[in-house]
């Protein structure tokens, strides 16, 4: 099995989802695979896994991510024993540190499959294996927070987690301040932006997140951070800072600071995006029961218009049955009069005409002769 694929995809998640595929896919096979597989995530992020048919028990997977900072880079190679250490750790039985590393890759790792159970908990420790690039990440965000309670202060160390968005470490007497200049694109962007940034230092101002790292936000970057480079201090959100204490590392919480400061980033955007995505629906809401109620509206006019109608078609057939009725009565009297016009008959009255009524003839002496 041969490939290359690339996921450019951000997650909160500490394994990678596709080596996390890949390794499960060489531990359910029931038959020897030939893997030769490259991966790369957020453009900078490369895992290398490879296996061979004649040694089905053992696969090897590299990896290359960039460094958190160079402050302090070990001699004796890129990654440091504590980091190593706790590489180690996170699956001692069934992966074994290549030492040195595949050339060109900071960590190679030798899996034995065979030593992973048989049963539900294979599926945490091939997790756990998929999460070594995470373990090395936070590994050197840790050792820099061991020293969290020495005194002086030091120069701002800059870290890279997602390529493009930088963050500072600033080490104070007694805390270390991580400060995070905050760019977006979109002006809506920045509004929902700084509105989650105030709501963040009214919350964490409040007696009952006492106990939380102290943010604030200011529109220009604090004073630590002179000389710095102007691109990266050139920002449209402002810089947010947390001030982290020795409580806030102590145990299990070191795990928690150190992965929710890496992926601050990727939580704003997740804000925002939710926040957008509210707003539209809100909006989209608001739209149809504006549409609704204009709707309404044009059905009840509509009904009032017919009614109207209606009444009038009602009043034309009353109307016109009285007309029809006039109509008819007049056309009776009519006849009625028509009738007075004919010739009453009297007997005896031809006889009285011709008598009494009959005009006297005349006559003249003078005689016309007809003119040619």
């Amino acid at each position: 099995m041969k490939g290359k694929s690339t996921n450019m995809s951000f997650c909160f998640e500490r394994e990678s989802p596709a080596l996390k595929q890949i390794l499960l896919k060489l531990y359910h096979a029931e038959k020897p695979v030939q893997t030769d597989h490259h991966l790369y995530e957020f453009g900078s992020v490369e895992y290398y896994v490879q296996s061979s048919a004649a040694d089905p028990h053992h696969s090897f997977l590299s990896v290359l991510t960039p460094l958190l900072s160079h402050w302090e880079i070990p001699s004796n190679g890129p990654l440091s024993p504590y980091t190593i250490q706790m590489v180690k750790d996170i699956c001692s039985e069934s992966a074994e540190v290549v030492e040195p590393a595949r050339e060109g890759y900071h960590l190679t790792l030798k899996l034995n499959f065979s030593m992973i159970p048989k049963s539900k908990e294979s599926e945490k420790v091939v997790r756990r294996i998929a999460s070594v690039q995470a373990v090395i990440i936070s590994s050197q965000l840790k050792e820099i927070f061991r020293g969290v309670d020495s005194h002086g202060t030091f120069q701002p160390i800059k870290l890279v987690y997602y390529p493009r968005e930088p963050f500072y470490l600033i080490r104070q007497p007694q805390k270390i301040t991580a400060v995070f200049p905050m760019r977006f694109k979109e002006h809506s962007d920045v509004v929902i932006a700084t509105a989650f940034f105030q709501e963040l230092m009214d919350v964490g101002s409040s007696a009952k997140w006492a106990k939380t790292p102290t943010c604030t936000w200011a529109p220009i970057p604090p004073p630590e951070l002179r000389g710095e480079s102007i691109e990266d201090l050139s920002t449209n959100g402002g810089f947010v800072s947390f001030d982290i204490c020795s409580r806030h590392v102590e145990g299990k919480k070191l795990e928690k600071t150190v992965w929710t400061l890496l992926n601050f980033y990727a939580f704003v955007k997740n804000h925002i995006k939710c926040t957008r995505g509210l707003i539209q629906r809100r909006m989209q809401k608001r739209l149809e029961s504006l549409v609704e109620v204009l709707h309404r509206g044009a059905v009840e006019e509509d009904n009032r218009v017919k009614r109207r109608r209606g009444g009038r078609y009602i009043r034309k057939l009353v109307s016109l049955s009285k007309f029809k009725t006039l109509k008819r009565r007049c056309s009776d009297i009519v006849n009625k009069i028509k009738r007075f016009h004919y010739r009453i008959k009297i007997h005896g009255f031809n006889r009285f005409r011709r008598r009494w009524l009959t005009l006297p003839k005349f006559s003249s002496s003078r005689g016309y002769s007809r003119l040619e």
